[in-house]
């Protein structure tokens, strides 16, 4: 679809309804790499939700508790258990799913992993998502595609204002460096392959999401502080905090998938030649808020707890300020945030405590799909 009319309020307000969404997706065929993860896993969900027919793509998932297990993400997609560094099994896979949207969240996506694993993080986040988009490209099948990098992505120059897209990519640890790569590459797909101008021809409409800091639950990844604190809450231990004073973009994870899914209905529409290219999916600018409020604030939500300072001075480098800039989701997508972090942790908080308290699968999937829908009827 073209420009819609109507004020940039309206747009902002009307985004992302479940309307809306489900007209772009019921019926669809959707590919989903990185299904077993925790963005993934949620975003499988809400795609069935909407009665696309979605085909997963990913790793087998991780010694429980995993998300994928413990809401019922398997129940609701053709799971294919798969490496994206396997170009002819990805391939395969791509083929099969005759997918009309084709939504790329595998990944290596730890800042810290990236030390310990150089090369595997480049061979996955790079090399793999280049042999992701040569299996489009060698399927010739029009279809929608949101790659989706990281904030991270962006040349970090420690500066208080968000970061807007046509700005440098860079990184200073592997996996920053290798986020900023993908970005590259899908852009040089993009003009050699791909063209907007010339999209009625080859029908691939690409683009790029770069998010925040996603938290919500269902996440155990290491080294993330939500797992970290959440565990030692469970546990009745003091959080351990080892970067008090880093500024991050924080946002509930269906934030940015109620925008990946919203940039993936713009880019079907007409005028989707317009929307093929890199976006923002960022909190509110008050939302990007140092680690030790987010910790305090999950404390809050949880009902008891304490942090404690485990600052290493000789610990690896990891960005200190990062925020996103969002003026263009807002005014060119009509997408806006609609949980501050406060309802974020509180979600979050309410999300875990079920789980730790011994709800199963059935009930923590039920839990996950009443907070998507109590998010589709936010107001942004």
């Amino acid at each position: 679809m073209g420009e819609r009319e109507g004020s940039l309020e309206d747009l902002v307000m009307g985004a992302t309804t479940r309307q809306d969404l489900a007209g772009a997706y019921a019926g669809k065929r959707v590919f989903l790499t990185g299904h077993t993860g925790f963005k993934g896993g949620w975003l499988a969900l809400w795609l069935r939700d909407l009665d696309a027919e979605v085909h997963g793509y990913a790793l087998a998932p991780d010694p429980d508790p995993v998300l994928f297990r413990a809401a019922g993400v398997e129940g609701a997609v053709h799971h294919q258990v798969g490496d994206v560094r396997d170009p002819g099994a990805l391939g395969a896979a791509l083929d099969a799913a005759r997918p009309d949207f084709v939504f790329h969240l595998a990944a290596q996506p730890i800042v810290r992993e990236s030390y310990a694993a150089p090369v595997a993080t480049v061979e996955t986040n790079v090399l793999g998502t280049v042999h992701l988009l040569e299996a489009i490209r060698m399927a010739r099948r029009p279809c929608a595609v949101v790659v989706v990098t990281s904030d991270k992505a962006y040349e970090n120059r420690e500066r208080h204002e968000g970061y807007r897209e046509d700005e440098a990519m860079g990184g200073h640890d592997l996996y920053s460096a290798s986020k900023g790569a993908a970005e590259v590459l899908v852009a040089a797909y993009r003009r050699s392959f791909f063209p907007p101008e010339r999209l009625a021809g080859h029908g691939v409409a690409l683009a790029t999401a770069r998010a925040g800091n996603v938290v919500g639950g269902g996440d155990w990844a290491k080294d993330r502080i939500v797992p970290d604190a959440v565990g030692a809450l469970a546990a009745g231990r003091p959080v351990p905090v080892r970067n008090p004073q880093a500024v991050r973009p924080w946002q509930h994870v269906l934030e940015p998938l109620g925008g990946y899914l919203l940039l993936g209905a713009r880019l079907v529409g007409d005028g989707g030649a317009a929307f093929a290219e890199g976006w923002n999916f960022g909190p509110r600018h008050e939302d990007a808020v140092p680690v030790r409020d987010l910790v305090e604030k999950l404390i809050g939500a949880w009902g008891s707890g304490a942090w404690e300072d485990r600052s290493d001075p000789s610990a690896s480098h990891e960005a200190t300020f990062l925020r996103l800039d969002i003026e263009k989701a807002r005014a060119r997508l009509g997408w806006a945030p609609r949980w501050g972090i406060d309802a974020a942790m509180r979600h979050t908080a309410e999300w875990y405590r079920a789980f730790h308290a011994g709800a199963g699968p059935a009930e923590m999937k039920a839990m996950t799909m009443a907070q998507i829908r109590e998010y589709e009827g936010a107001a942004a």
